[in-house]
């Protein structure tokens, strides 16, 4: 098979069994690569109804046929797993190096079933594969585990690893891997850290096949040309995705104060200019990439200083809006403290910033947290994720993240959890753009603007209309209210299609969605590197095939799961925005369930959100429709 590796390893770590299975070039065909891989795994293997820390959970690595070759940003790694965040289907994305690794030792999977009766790590040096003790880093943050690995094996492999928050299963822990690269989010660090697997270590030496060598060549070298002959080449690199910083805020979506408002007045000392002017020592960029939006630097602050890779736009709006830290310096330590923790800097500041809030509301007491915490205070932030990752005192709770958290301790403190699906929302406030309200709403781990960012479609001129705001104060210009539309719904189902499927191709999607690179190239490379002759839209297809997919696994590990788990929270159905260029806007209720209403029927689902027989025969998931209702999912009543 050209392109891929065409081995699948699996360890079960309870027993120490090793295989190496052939990858099924059937599977490659229906479901590309990575995220495709991923699902489809998950679907036909994993037991249902078991719990996320159940040793029968599978924990799956997964790369894409364009993974490792010559293609821009060919770096990507997929992960996924049953979520402990959702308890359904789980998955997250990472960078740097971990997956062209695996691939030249010869594996397009690594599939991980059981439990060591030992803390672990896996040693994978091409065909040597080992389950070996991880005493001596057990315990250890995330990038000191990784710095000592280095040491111990050697500077050429590269080592993925869990910090404390992963070994303590923190619902939103993370795995980590080249000093700041994360698949952060639905916890799959946490389900690594109950197979008691500190970290995967991973030399590879291999080649890959290449069904036109020369042809492939020429092509990746001129897609590298191509893509920094890009307007926006020069413009998005410095920067990286901090850089859209001012926009989000100028428009009125920056969440502040856990998501209470949507606009923050320090925002320029929190951008990516401020990175540039008091952090940056280097641009930082994954495998075979030609726009390193990496920023690693140093940054000091009253609790300490330290190096890190960041933060990027997510972290600047949790830690920086949410939490309200008002310097780039103490963002930048929060991202530290969380990236040795081993902790999603997302849910991590969304879990913080709803602890806030009820401590200002008197729904928690001085007395069960432990001391007095605020906004806009980094001793609050390292007190909370300190507690949290040792789940100790108020910790044990908030380590559970919002939604089961607010479910215990009540009092309407679910008012102000900000998650859909219990995965914490990401760094857009959407009380004025219904589009991404629904892209958040839909989809399929949990809130997640990966899946599909359209805030362009609801900010329609708001790129050339934004004013600049004047040093010391200034007025933003105030945007219209962004109008409910059916077309909404069409929209976020494309932009869910070609998004993840860079997730399946095993490559950054940047390049097209950032830097405009055309679809075609990417027909032209995966045909040069795999033989495949397949247009963009057939590709589409697969990623269709994909979404539905995903989504039939969260209907049959959820009970009651459907248009009830698409809701967001009520804060954004019945608070109107208290200030800044939004103010006074919410999406009623009704609202709300007229765009699920349209986006159900325009993805041939029934009214409760499940894929009905007729669409997952046509997407050729029929063995997917027949499980589902042996099963019992899938009622009569969603048979066409």
């Amino acid at each position: 098979m050209y392109g891929y590796a065409g081995t699948i390893l699996r360890i079960d770590l309870s027993s120490g069994t090793i295989e190496k299975q052939p990858l099924d070039e059937n599977l490659a065909e229906r479901f590309i690569g990575g995220r495709g891989f991923v699902a489809k795994l998950l679907f036909d293997e994993l037991p249902r109804g078991i719990d996320p820390y159940d040793a029968q959970n599978l924990f799956i690595a997964a790369t894409g046929p364009l993974s490792g070759h010559l293609v821009p940003a060919s770096g990507k790694t997929h992960f996924g797993t049953k979520s402990p965040a959702t308890g359904g289907y789980a998955d997250s994305n990472m960078g740097g190096h971990f997956g062209p690794a695996l691939k030249y030792a010869g594996y397009d999977m690594l599939v991980l079933t059981g439990c060591a009766p030992v803390p672990s790590y896996l040693f994978i040096e091409d065909g040597r594969v080992e389950i070996r003790p991880a005493d001596a880093y057990w315990g250890q943050g995330a990038l000191i585990a990784e710095k000592n690995m280095k040491t111990d094996l050697g500077e050429d492999f590269q080592v993925l690893t869990i910090g404390p928050a992963g070994e303590q299963r923190v619902r939103y822990a993370c795995l980590s891997h080249d000093f700041g690269r994360q698949a952060g989010r639905s916890g799959v660090g946490a389900v690594l850290g109950s197979k008691r697997i500190k970290a995967i270590a991973v030399r590879g030496t291999g080649s890959l096949p290449v069904f036109d060598l020369k042809k492939a060549f020429a092509a990746g070298k001129a897609a590298y040309k191509k893509v920094s002959a890009k307007p926006g080449f020069t413009e998005w690199t410095p920067e990286g995705t901090a850089g859209i910083t001012n926009w989000v805020n100028e428009v009125g979506v920056f969440p502040t104060r856990n998501f209470k408002t949507s606009f923050s007045e320090h925002y320029e000392a929190i951008n990516g200019k401020a990175i540039l002017k008091k952090l940056k020592i280097t641009d930082k960029g994954c495998y075979c990439c030609p726009t390193p939006c990496g920023k690693y630097g140093r940054t000091r602050t009253k609790l300490g200083d330290a190096y890190v890779e960041g933060p990027e736009y997510e972290t600047i709006a949790l830690f920086g809006g949410n939490c309200e830290l008002k310097t780039i310096e103490e963002v930048a330590y929060a991202n530290y403290l969380c990236d040795e923790l081993g902790i999603d800097t997302i849910s991590a500041g969304a879990v913080i910033s709803w602890a806030i809030e009820c401590f200002e509301k008197g729904i928690l007491s001085q007395q069960e947290i432990g001391r007095p915490v605020k906004f806009s205070d980094l001793e609050t932030v390292d007190y909370l994720l300190e507690k949290i990752v040792a789940r100790e005192g108020i910790g044990d709770l908030l380590a559970e993240g919002v939604k089961i958290a607010a479910e215990k301790v009540g009092q309407g403190s679910h008012v102000f959890a900000i998650h859909v699906k219990g995965l914490e929302w990401t760094g857009y406030e959407c009380r004025n753009a219904p589009s991404m309200m629904l892209a958040y709403m839909t989809a399929d781990i949990g809130a997640h603007h990966a899946r599909a960012w359209v805030l362009g479609h609801d900010m329609a001129g708001a790129w050339t209309n934004v004013h600049d705001l004047v040093s010391g104060g200034g007025t933003v210009e105030r945007q219209p209210p962004a109008q409910i539309k059916a077309d909404s719904a069409r929209f976020v189902i494309d932009s869910q299609h070609t998004r993840p499927l860079f997730d399946a191709l095993g490559v950054c999607r940047l390049q097209l969605m950032e830097l405009g690179f055309e679809v075609e190239n990417y027909e032209t490379l995966f045909y040069f590197i795999t033989g495949q002759k397949r247009t963009w839209k057939e590709m589409l297809g697969v990623s269709e095939r994909i979404w539905n997919l995903t989504r039939a696994i969260s209907a049959r590990e959820i009970e009651g799961f459907g248009r009830s788990w698409d809701l967001p929270p009520e804060r954004f159905s019945t608070e109107p925005i208290p200030s800044g260029p939004n103010q006074g806007y919410f999406i009623p209720r009704d609202s709300l369930e007229q765009l699920l209403d349209w986006y159900y029927a325009a993805r041939g689902w029934d009214a409760n959100g499940l894929p009905t027989r007729a669409t997952l025969v046509r997407l050729g998931l029929e063995e997917v429709a027949d499980v589902l209702r042996a099963e019992g999912v899938l009622p009569n009543s969603v048979s066409s």
